[in-house]
C-alpha cells in the first residue's frame, strides 16, 4: 500500500507541474484585443475561438487526471488502519494526590514554597 500511496503521490506531482506549464505556454484571451486598434490582424475579437488546439486539449487531460489522483490521495488516506485513536491514549498518568496512608512528600530542598505569602 504504501509503494501505491508513493506511486500516486509521484504522478500527482508530476501532472500538477504539468498542468501549470501547459497553462503559462497558452495563449491569452485578450491577447488580440490590439488588432481591434489597427495593429496586426484578427479572425474575430471577442468571437468563437474555432476548434481547440493541443494545448488546450492536454490541458484538460492533465486537469482530470490531477483530478482523479486527488480522490485517490484523499481515499488512500481515509482508509488507513488506524493504529491507536489518539495521541493522548499512550501518556501514562501520575496521581496528584497521595495514596491514603502516606504523608505527602515534602518540598525540594531550593524551592521558593516557604515565599510565597500565606
Amino acid at each position: 500500500m504504501a509503494f501505491l500511496h508513493s506511486l500516486v503521490l509521484t504522478i500527482h506531482i508530476l501532472v500538477g507541474v504539468g498542468v501549470i506549464v501547459l497553462v503559462l505556454l497558452q495563449h491569452g484571451k485578450g491577447a488580440d484585443m490590439g488588432a481591434a486598434f489597427g495593429s496586426g490582424a484578427s479572425g474575430s475579437l471577442f468571437g468563437a475561438t474555432g476548434s481547440a488546439n493541443f494545448l488546450s486539449r492536454a490541458t484538460a487531460v492533465l486537469a482530470a487526471v490531477f483530478f482523479a489522483t486527488s480522490l485517490g490521495l484523499s481515499y488512500m488516506a481515509n482508509s488507513r488502519e488506524k493504529t491507536s485513536g489518539s495521541v493522548m491514549d499512550a501518556v501514562q498518568t501520575v496521581p496528584a494526590t497521595p495514596a491514603e496512608g502516606q504523608a505527602p512528600a515534602a518540598p525540594a530542598a531550593d524551592s521558593k514554597a516557604k515565599d510565597v505569602p500565606k
